[in-house]
Order: C-alpha cells, then structure tokens, then sequence
C-alpha cells in the first residue's frame, strides 16, 4: 500500500490518520499511528493507533468489537498524512454515531439509547481516561474492583425482587447491567460475542441442559 521509509512522521513519531469509509468516503475519524501502529494495522488489515494521551498503541474494536477492516491505505503529496479507507463493523466514536464528526440527534431519549452506544461510551472511559469518571475510576481500579461491584449490584437486584419492588428491581438492574458491560470492556467481551452464544444454545437440547442444571 505504502512505503513507511518515505512518510514524514512528526518530532514525536507519529503522523496523523484520516480514516474514511470505504465506498462512501464518509471521514469516520481522525487519529494518530506511529511507525509500530502502522506496521500493525497493514499486518493485521485492522487500525490500529497510537493514544497521545495514554501514549500506548490501541488497536480499534478490540474492546467494543467494532474493527476497521483496512481496504487501502495512501499519504498525501507531503507524505505526511495518511488516509484510510475502511470497511467498519460498527460505530467509529466512542459516543455510539457512525463518525466522530457526526453530532446525534435523536428524537427522544429512547431512540438515543443502544447497548452499541453505551458500549462504546464505556470503551472510550477506558482508551481515553476522563478525570471524574466513575468508569474511567473502575478500569484503573481493575478487574478485582470491577468484580466486587457487580456482586454487590446482585445482590441489590435479589434483595429488591425479593421485595417484590419493581421500580427498585429495575433501577438495581440497570446497575449491574452497566457494571456487567464495564468488566466485557474490560475483558474485551462484544455484545456480538454473547449475541453469538445465545443464538447457539437455541440448538440445545433444552431436556439435557435442565438435568445438568438440576443435578
């Protein structure tokens, strides 16, 4: 596709990314790739970036499962900036719109929400950490911490079941479904991936599964 040894990275090694979608030319987003980052993305025919703010390389879609899959890859007549034309499994920003230069507008709160786009949300507290954050809080904590809320959230969804609360019962779900969502993030679980394993146990014998569940 290119030629690294003629690019012009910047004092600090990088030089920025215009990726677009393949077909459209939609621009989709704007990032940086270091000469590692570049290598990698022409390897793996998937982006990958390198954070400025976290200074580390971050390969896009492997914490919400929305990769680009790279179909070319050209500078411009400097050589100092590339463009990148993809074909993206989902959402390229973090706040769930197709590209980072689309600002949402939706025509009311429940169209606005998707599973997709709080994923992503949540993704983007971990690969570009906000000071205040509670999620940004809990990936620095780690997985242990993680673990520890949502068996508190679980316990707080049986307390309140138990209580025949549904207004509580759904509050406390909402809780623990969002904390279950931070640690697939930070696992690197999809909601494809448990959309895949809950297509598959339709084939299972449900008699069998029932026994090994009683036994």
């Amino acid at each position: 596709m290119i030629d690294i040894k003629e690019l012009k990275f910047n004092t600090h090694g990088l030089i920025p990314a215009i990726v677009v979608e393949a077909g459209t030319d939609e621009v989709l987003m704007l990032a940086y790739m270091n000469e590692e980052s570049l290598k990698i993305s022409l390897e793996k025919k998937l982006t990958c970036f390198y954070s400025r703010s976290r200074k580390e390389l971050w390969l896009k879609g492997e914490t919400s499962g929305n990769y680009q899959h790279i179909v070319s890859i050209t500078t411009d007549c400097d050589k100092d900036t590339l463009l990148v034309k993809v074909k993206p499994d989902g959402p390229a920003c973090h706040l769930g719109t197709k590209s980072c230069f689309e600002y949402p507008v939706y025509d009311s709160e429940e169209e606005a929400f998707s599973y997709e786009g709080l994923m992503e949300l949540i993704a983007g507290r971990k690969t570009e950490k906000k000071e205040g954050s509670y999620t940004t809080y809990l990936f620095e904590k780690g997985i242990d911490k993680i673990l520890k809320k949502i068996g508190e959230e679980s316990t707080e969804v049986i307390i309140a079941a138990k209580a025949d609360d549904k207004k509580e019962t759904i509050y406390e779900i909402a809780d623990l479904a969002y904390h279950v969502m931070v640690m697939m993030v930070e696992m690197g679980i999809s909601l494809e991936d448990i959309k895949k394993e809950l297509a598959s146990r339709h084939v299972i014998d449900k008699k069998v599964k029932q026994e090994k569940m009683t036994s």
